[in-house]
């Protein structure tokens, strides 16, 4: 495989396809896991698909990707809106990142609206559920092979 990519989760992303299926639609987060496998081996890339409910191991996943990774993918669900650590961290690693959102944070509550990581993304895809992490996918592939 030409590029690793690291694809992270964050809080409450364990629950899909029980937690608010109308808002987050009615995928488990395993079959959003092996759908991400299948597209990166279609682009030729190593998929390594992880979730936490912990920041600081979001965190610590982030800088560590540095060393082995082309790019990240990133869901960090509520902590998109309230971690600058998560910011500060995807920052310090200068990775290609993509974030990703299944419902579009700009049609729900005001708090939703402002994501700390959309300032140190590439680009942003909400909205599409299950379908944003292809894309982004999509995009990484091109993004790294530019590199």
């Amino acid at each position: 495989m030409k590029h690793k990519i690291l694809i992270l989760n964050g809080p409450n992303l364990n629950m899909l396809g029980e937690r608010e299926p109308e808002i987050y639609g009615g995928d488990s987060l395993d079959a959003v896991g092996v759908a991400c496998q299948h597209k990166g081996q279609t682009l030729g890339m190593a998929i390594d698909f992880r979730q936490s409910n912990s920041e600081g191991e979001l965190v610590t996943w982030i800088q560590s990707a540095a060393v082995d990774f082309s790019g990240i993918v990133i869901n960090g669900g509520a902590y998109s809106h309230t971690s600058i650590a998560i910011l500060d961290a995807l920052r310090a690693v200068g990775l290609p990142t993509i974030e990703v959102h299944l419902s579009n944070i700009y049609r729900r509550e005001s708090y939703r609206n402002h994501s700390y990581i959309s300032q140190v993304a590439l680009g942003v895809i909400c909205g599409l559920g299950a379908q944003g992490y292809l894309l982004a996918l999509d995009a990484l592939a091109r993004i790294v092979d530019e590199d």
